[in-house]
């Protein structure tokens, strides 16, 4: 039997964390997901030992409290070992945000779609990873590491 795929939503905003839980269950019912308001209530929950490592982490940049660079750093030091992939999905889309995001460990940055549509069909594209070939500029730059 297969172990349905596991994906942690961290976002400061209520109206994007539904619109993720939504296109997600749109996508594969099975999947399971749990949300979080902020990188601090996630940590708190990973450092309990409360939660697992998901397959995905999906992290909001711009957020209170804690921003998506610390977070994220904070996950790869609890994620050392294992095999999460961590995708910045923002509305920025600086290319300093994006360097900032490579450089500290993300797997992909996305920018957040304007529609349900073309979020659905983002995250498809990474749940099934078909997504380097659908967004190949989405990629870090190898050239300059």
């Amino acid at each position: 039997m297969v172990t349905p795929q596991q994906v942690m939503i961290i976002d400061d905003d209520a109206d994007d964390r539904s619109f993720f839980q939504e296109a997600i269950t749109n996508i594969s019912p099975v999947i399971e997901t749990r949300v979080f308001a902020s990188g601090v209530q996630a940590l708190a929950l990973f450092k309990e030992n409360k939660v697992y490592a998901p397959d995905y982490i999906f992290l909001d940049f711009n957020m209170p409290l804690m921003n998506g660079r610390e977070c994220l750093v904070e996950l790869r030091k609890l994620l050392q070992h294992k095999v999460t992939q961590i995708i910045i999905l923002s509305t920025s889309d600086t290319k300093e945000d994006r360097e900032d995001a490579f450089r500290l460990g993300a797997k992909l940055f996305l920018t957040k779609p304007n529609t349900f549509q073309e979020l659905c069909n983002m995250l498809k594209g990474v749940l099934e990873g078909s997504f380097q070939m659908l967004f190949p500029s989405q990629q870090p730059n190898m050239s300059s590491h």
